[in-house]
């Protein structure tokens, strides 16, 4: 049969109540197949995963391959130049990790030019906005801040955060921060991060074909390389937005599709570096701008976001948040966006063909970041509102040519978001006495079983914010504290665990502190680059002590249970060199009952260091992260029964001091 005469394969409609709980993504998915637009949901169904891909059980680093082996019989035989399951899984791990921390330490870097510029009085537009954390950053990492101006100290935490990236030798300026014990192993096993520009570049080398063979000691470096994200590139982005933009605190926010206003000029912001919406929301409330919107016959301006700078702008300045990742093609499906605006990391780039269809600007705005078919309107620091201005101007002509009917889910959640670290020091203690004690407290009395952080994308493979819900329902139940970011916070947000109300869902212990501190079961910390924050909470929690010493002591466990992205593995490989034991849902890009397999889920935590985990169940990871909490529990001698009484009132003062 020639080409021209085969039958077209007909394509597998989804069930859209088997990808989705997000009644407003349904609700857009359905208008999306009436009005014939495909999404990434539709994509999923039609484009079956390789499985040896998959797997890890390929190779194509050198072009003697590609080398596939057999995940049934990963023994049975090697590669071309002779590169064992191992070896070839160790190296196709560790390029996850390089990808991953590169991604989270170019933002880092970009943060860091833009501190550098602001402090040298170059960029005018962006100022200090906290000066508090300027210096408490300074002095975390031993620069003397007494009697000095801010100026002053800002240069010298430049130059000093410079290292973090550049460093050739020596240890990256926030291994002060860590505590000493965890600090010791690294140094024992050789995996303290010295700059990310030279691990990230050791571990590309070492995974070059005929370099480094021995998968204990790939790992190493991977271990090292995503050492210098967490503790490095990402610790960077998050305290240098803090100190320009302000450290977040407890704010009430809509979030879901129902934020969008029909008689207004909807504008998404999508990506994850903050610099350009921050400029963005001082072009929507530019009064010329306002005016034209008005004038175009509009009620004014609504800026909305989504993703990761979405949930930055969400923590620190209360704009409302439309939904995460697998929802951002659907969110153009309500032809209520007049423009959406994206830089890095997380754009699907199918949103161009979305947009199309509903005649909606789609506007790359970083030179790292084009999208063939997108406008692209360069976003510079040095002049950000040139580029802001333009997009809401470009918003304010669709609005005035809006065709087509447009439809918004009304569906909003209230939850209050933005515990920062600082904020959760001073949420248990107050103003004077400012103290992670009352949650280490609990947890040695048993009100509190340990502490959980949920973290991580969406991905269409799975039911759509399904596994993480249902996985810190569980958590809650059971009495572990939950922390959260990315798009897994927006998955809860949208759940409605985000108010001081949903203790009750939460087990009697939980449910008692959360009751008398007045807070949320779950504490919403930010974007995927703010995973350092939970780094620093159980960095506290280890020095104001009773838990041991070192993280790997601590009664916690993470999870990202609907992960996507090389950043997810980069994230999850800190978390384990830090000592924490992280569970993986979706799938997991190793071969079990392998030798690498074994190394990553036992021999780590052998080490000293933390372990990996992975379920597809919510209810089997939420079994195998309380378990893992119980076992440390144990190994602190904190296994007694644990208190179901209530507290006297002279109990819950020592609580609120």
């Amino acid at each position: 049969m020639s080409d021209d005469t085969k039958p077209v394969k007909k394509k597998k409609e989804i069930n859209i109540s088997d990808v989705t709980t997000c009644r407003a993504t349904a609700q857009m998915l359905e208008k999306a197949r009436r009005d014939g637009v495909e999404t990434a949901f539709d994509r999923a169904a039609n484009m079956k995963a390789c499985p040896i891909g998959a797997d890890s059980a390929c190779c194509k680093h050198c072009a003697m391959g590609p080398c596939r082996l057999n995940a049934n019989d990963p023994y049975g035989k090697v590669g071309v130049c002779g590169a064992t399951i191992d070896t070839i899984q160790a190296r196709n791990f560790a390029r996850m990790v390089a990808s991953g921390a590169a991604a989270h330490t170019d933002h880092g870097m970009a943060m860091l030019d833009l501190f550098r510029e602001v402090v040298n009085g170059r960029i005018t537009d962006y100022g200090i906005k906290d000066p508090h954390k300027l210096h408490e950053v300074a002095k975390s990492i031993d620069i003397e801040t007494e009697g000095r101006s801010d100026v002053d100290i800002a240069n010298d935490l430049y130059k000093e955060l410079e290292r973090t990236y550049t460093q050739v030798d020596g240890e990256i300026p926030f291994a002060k921060r860590v505590p000493e014990k965890t600090l010791e192993t690294w140094r024992k096993h050789g995996i303290v991060p010295r700059g990310a520009m030279r691990e990230i570049m050791e571990l590309m080398h070492r995974t070059h074909m005929g370099v480094d063979q021995h998968y204990e000691n790939i790992t190493k470096q991977s271990s090292r390389t995503a050492l210098s994200d967490g503790w490095g590139g990402s610790m960077v982005a998050t305290e240098i937005s803090d100190i320009l933009y302000g450290t977040p605190s407890p704010v009430s926010v809509d979030v879901n599709m129902g934020c969008l206003k029909e008689d207004q000029v909807n504008i998404i912001v999508h990506g994850h570096e903050p610099n350009m919406f921050e400029s963005m929301l001082e072009s929507v409330n530019e009064p010329s701008l306002v005016q034209a919107a008005k004038d175009a016959g509009a009620k004014g301006i609504n800026l909305v976001g989504m993703c990761c700078s979405g949930a930055e702008m969400l923590s620190r300045h209360g704009v409302p948040h439309a939904g995460n990742f697998m929802s951002t093609e659907a969110v153009l499906v309500t032809n209520a966006v007049d423009a959406m605006c994206v830089d890095i990391q997380c754009i699907k780039q199918a949103l161009v063909k979305v947009a199309e269809c509903y005649g909606t600007p789609l506007i790359t705005t970083n030179p790292r970041a084009h999208i063939e078919g997108a406008t692209h309107i360069e976003f510079k620091d040095h002049e950000p509102k040139a580029c802001t201005d333009e997009v809401v101007i470009k918003a304010i002509t669709r609005f005035k040519n809006r065709k087509g009917d447009v439809e918004i889910p009304r569906i909003s959640n209230i939850g209050i978001h933005g515990f920062s670290h600082e904020y959760i020091n001073y949420m248990l203690g107050g103003s004077f006495r400012g103290s992670y004690t009352p949650l280490n407290d609990n947890i040695i009395n048993g009100r509190i079983r340990g502490v959980a952080g949920v973290v991580g994308c969406t991905n269409p493979r799975v039911k759509q914010d399904y596994v993480h819900v249902e996985l810190v329902k569980e958590l809650i139940k059971n009495d572990v504290l939950v922390l959260q970011t990315g798009c897994s916070q927006i998955a809860l947000a949208k759940a409605g665990f985000y108010t001081p109300e949903a203790a009750h869902l939460a087990g009697p212990g939980l449910q008692e502190v959360c009751e008398t501190v007045g807070m949320p079961p779950v504490l919403g910390i930010g974007s995927c680059v703010d995973n350092s924050r939970i780094l620093m909470a159980a960095s506290e929690m280890v020095r104001v002590g009773g838990l041991g010493s070192s993280i790997a002591d601590l009664p916690a466990a993470g999870a990202a249970p609907e992960w996507m992205s090389e950043k997810a593995i980069s994230i999850g490989q800190y978390f384990v060199a830090s000592g924490v034991f992280t569970v993986f849902g979706v799938t997991y890009p190793i071969v079990e009952n392998t030798k690498f397999h074994q190394h990553l889920f036992d021999g780590l935590e052998k080490q000293g260091l933390g372990k990996w985990g992975f379920a597809v169940d919510p209810y089997d990871m939420a079994k195998m992260m309380i378990a893992h909490i119980d076992k440390k529990r144990k190994a602190l001698g904190l296994d007694k029964a644990r208190e179901r009484v209530l507290m006297s009132m002279e109990d819950r003062m020592k609580l609120e001091a």
